[in-house]
């Protein structure tokens, strides 16, 4: 298991230096899950509840954090994010899957900008849902794939 990168030799945090790394394309998808009622999945599907369309919202909302990720966890570095999309899925009758994808061209990974984007936009249609169902749950938010960087490319098996 390699080491951890985010502390120095004495324990301290610290924000890695990547200025000897090369640039190259970054790329990472990471999904999640928001469980709920299966009438609020429908309203949410046929974009009727009262606050307006919760996807295109949440869309917004999850790239928007993505660019920001770098404000919200303390030691990643703040990064030229080329591209973020975020998309959503209704699995079954009562799930929705969401599922976001950044790259960049840079020195360090996107790993943590799609984790951030699918954890804002779940939490986004959690907010605006809630009214109608407080039993929502937020599952299973995690990085599917990654390439670019010198640890190489990553999928997540099944």
């Amino acid at each position: 298991m390699p080491d951890l990168t985010h502390f120095d030799d004495h324990g301290a945090s610290r924000m890695v230096d990547t200025s000897e790394k090369p640039e190259t394309l970054r790329e990472a998808r990471a999904s999640g899950l928001v469980r709920m009622a299966p009438a609020t999945l429908a309203l949410i599907r046929d974009k009727k509840l009262s606050k307006g369309d919760v996807l295109e919202v949440a869309r917004l909302a999850g790239i928007m954090a993505a660019k920001r990720t770098g404000e919200l966890i303390p030691l990643c570095h703040p990064l030229p994010i080329t591209s973020a999309a975020v998309d959503f899925a209704f699995e079954g009758d009562d799930l929705l899957r969401i599922e976001a994808t950044v790259r960049v061209f840079g020195r360090t990974g996107v790993e943590m900008e799609a984790l951030t984007a699918v954890s804002v936009a779940a939490l986004t249609v959690y907010d605006m849902c809630k009214a109608v169902d407080r039993v929502m749950s937020v599952e299973r938010i995690r990085l599917e794939e990654k390439s670019g960087g010198r640890s190489g490319a990553f999928r997540r098996d099944g």
